[in-house]
């Protein structure tokens, strides 16, 4: 039998819970893939991911005096149904889904109450508790994804998205307006992709909300980049590098001069680290200036520069500008081309200190990368001092972790047994809470400068570095896994085999 998505149920995770039977745990539930979807005229439908399952679905369902008829559906989906029951036995989530049922029909909502800022209001009251749950649960991104017989709300959440409410169409238009709205964006031009930005106050935290439209098929698509200033900015103590790590980034950015960059994708806690870079080095005798895009924090002492490359304000023009206003210590947010990295080089070569950002897969690939932009490598060597590779992997809940032993790769570098998460109350059941970094820091020596100029390949740079104890993010992957703090799956997910 083909199986059936959970969508094509009924359901909402209230009237799940009513259906689950006392001394039912929800972790029994998901440590044997099942949920129930309905009990009607004395039979309880229950999803099972596998028929392998059926006996301890018959036992749930006999547990309420039913007879048993199970319907076979996605793994991934019953335990997505099961996390937001996790949320709604905590009382996470309540006044979000109060306010759902209470606008269930949002399609003749007036212009005014979308405009409304009275909170009061019922669109105001529904986008309001999304925004507030999606920072109860640090989220990072709000993603409301309109399909063609609903609107999904995702959070994500240590960097994976997780499905948290399915609207009806008829919330499609006023939540999308009532968020353009706030972000100052055009609310009449539903046909091009808008960027807006909110700045608000919820409790006592103040949020700046970074705001993408993108029209879709079904309507549009918004992304909510949230940025916590409550949570502050982070010190070279608190990115959570090991001892070692920490005092051979100090050694490296306590440089007088030269470039120094940080790879890796995005959302991988790159700006997180510059930021906290730049408070250590930020001094009173010492001249700081950042061109960014966009400004994610304040930070005091420092001159920040907003590119807008509507009115002109590019990376490379605004590059030129800094160089004109002396300064010790320039951070240029990415280097997009040749005439950013051109300009950054080049002021590394002059007695500047600079730090950027690449998107490479590790750390030696930075200098294949510069040298593909056109950048000659005797001038990559010559101001190259060092560059930091890094990925944010989840960690193993420490409530709920368990040890097991390892398979495939993992197993065949020497890791025999590892720890994972069951799932829990306290993570939600995704046996991950909170993330940690792994940082792959490669330095420019005196030979591995030679070899640059000389047009060396990666893996040769590679094993010059490993004379200075350089370890690759697959070998700092492995020793994480090894000592419980992720899971196999979580450290190949987003390290991969490099």
């Amino acid at each position: 039998m083909p199986a059936r998505s959970i969508k094509d149920f009924d359901i909402t995770p209230e009237k799940i819970i009513a259906l689950i039977p006392e001394g039912v745990s929800l972790d029994a539930l998901r440590d044997r893939c099942i949920v129930p979807l309905a009990l009607e005229g004395g039979v309880m439908t229950v999803a099972v991911s596998d028929y392998a399952a059926t006996p301890d679905a018959q036992l749930l369902a006999a547990a309420t005096g039913a007879r048993l008829a199970e319907t076979l559906c996605p793994p991934a989906e019953i335990q997505s149904l099961i996390r937001a029951l996790y949320d709604i036995k905590s009382g996470v989530g309540q006044e979000t889904l109060n306010a759902i049922e209470e606008v269930d029909d949002l399609s003749e909502l007036a212009r005014q109450e979308v405009m409304s800022d009275s909170v009061d209001a019922p669109v105001v009251r529904l986008v309001n508790g999304i925004l507030m749950e999606s920072l109860r649960e640090r989220a990072t991104d709000i993603h409301i994804e309109p399909y063609e017989d609903r609107v999904a709300v995702r959070y994500r959440i240590d960097g994976v998205l997780t499905d948290k409410y399915s609207l009806s169409k008829g919330h499609q238009a006023p939540v999308t307006s009532r968020i353009k709205v706030m972000a100052n964006m055009d609310i009449a031009e539903r046909f091009v992709p808008q960027d807006g930005r909110i700045g608000i106050s919820l409790g006592d935290r103040l949020v700046d909300i970074r705001v993408s439209s993108l029209p879709t098929q079904h309507g549009e698509r918004l992304v909510l980049r949230l940025l916590d200033k409550a949570r502050g900015l982070l010190t070279l103590e608190d990115l959570g590098m090991k001892e070692s790590e920490r005092e051979r980034l100090e050694r490296l950015i306590r440089r007088p001069n030269g470039m120094i960059l940080f790879t890796g994708p995005t959302g991988s806690g790159k700006s997180t680290s510059l930021y906290a870079i730049l408070q250590a080095l930020a001094r009173p005798e010492v001249n700081v200036i950042t061109v960014e895009d966009p400004i994610e924090y304040d930070l005091p002492g420092v001159g920040q520069v907003q590119v807008n490359e509507k009115a002109g304000l590019t990376f490379a023009g605004t590059l030129r500008s800094i160089l004109r206003q002396d300064p010790d210590i320039i951070m240029i947010g990415e280097m997009r081309d040749f005439d950013t990295a051109h300009i950054g080089i080049q002021a590394s070569l002059t007695g500047h200190l600079v730090f950027s950002t690449l998107h490479t897969n590790d750390s030696v690939s930075a200098v294949t990368r510069l040298t593909d932009m056109g950048i000659e490598p005797y001038l990559v060597a010559g101001s190259l001092l060092g560059v930091v590779a890094q990925r944010l992997v989840r960690r193993v809940c420490p409530h709920c972790r368990e040890k097991f032993d390892t398979t495939g790769v993992v197993r065949k570098n020497g890791v025999k047994h590892a720890w994972r998460g069951r799932g829990c109350e306290k993570c939600g059941g995704t046996g991950y809470r909170g993330r940690f970094g792994l940082y792959e820091q490669f330095d420019v020596t005196p030979e591995i400068q030679e070899a640059i100029a000389r047009g060396a390949q990666p893996h040769e740079l590679r094993e010059l570095a490993r004379k200075g104890g350089f370890s690759t993010l697959l070998e700092l992957g492995l020793k994480a896994v090894k000592n419980g703090e992720t899971t196999p799956e979580e450290m190949l997910r987003v390290v991969g085999e490099v």
